[in-house]
């Protein structure tokens, strides 16, 4: 056993240090912070911020049946995005550095309820709701806000 000495300060969590992934489940576990804002679009998918910090912006999305967003990156900014509820696939795309092209043809993850994945500077994915029911996710920018960079597919 070890005696903790009377002096001893715990010192306070590092935002910064607190990894994007786990960001985002504790926003998709405390629904009261964002239950408010949550809207379905049949035109498009819905998102609106949560919050912005010093380091981080955290969204909220809503997919319906079918809605998607385009192959994209999300320029020089890092982040993580985690499934709510409903079922969500991620494509991961071959980026061309000479032609720019992309080839949505990589990995493909298929993300469900308290799953998550991560992203990093020039990482190119396509997200889609191929479910049958909606779709909700909290996405956390790191050091940057919600840049979209689309990406051309080549055939």
């Amino acid at each position: 056993m070890f005696a903790v000495p009377d002096n001893t300060v715990a010192q306070a969590e590092n935002p910064a240090l607190r990894h994007p992934a786990r960001v985002a489940l504790s926003y998709a576990t405390n629904r009261d912070s964002w239950r408010h804002l949550l809207r379905y679009d049949p035109s498009e998918r819905f998102a609106a911020l949560i919050e912005r910090t010093e380091h981080d912006e955290i969204w909220l999305l809503s997919w319906l049946p079918g809605q998607h967003a385009d192959l994209h990156d999300h320029g020089d900014t890092s982040g993580a995005f985690t499934v709510v509820s409903g079922r969500l696939t991620e494509t991961v795309a071959r980026l061309d550095a000479v032609s720019g092209q992309a080839a949505a043809d990589g990995d493909q993850h298929e993300l469900t309820g308290g799953q998550s994945r991560v992203f990093g500077p020039g990482y190119a994915h396509q997200v889609h709701n191929a479910g049958p029911d909606p779709a909700v996710s909290i996405h956390v920018y790191r050091y940057g806000s919600r840049t979209m960079r689309s990406y051309p597919l080549s055939r």
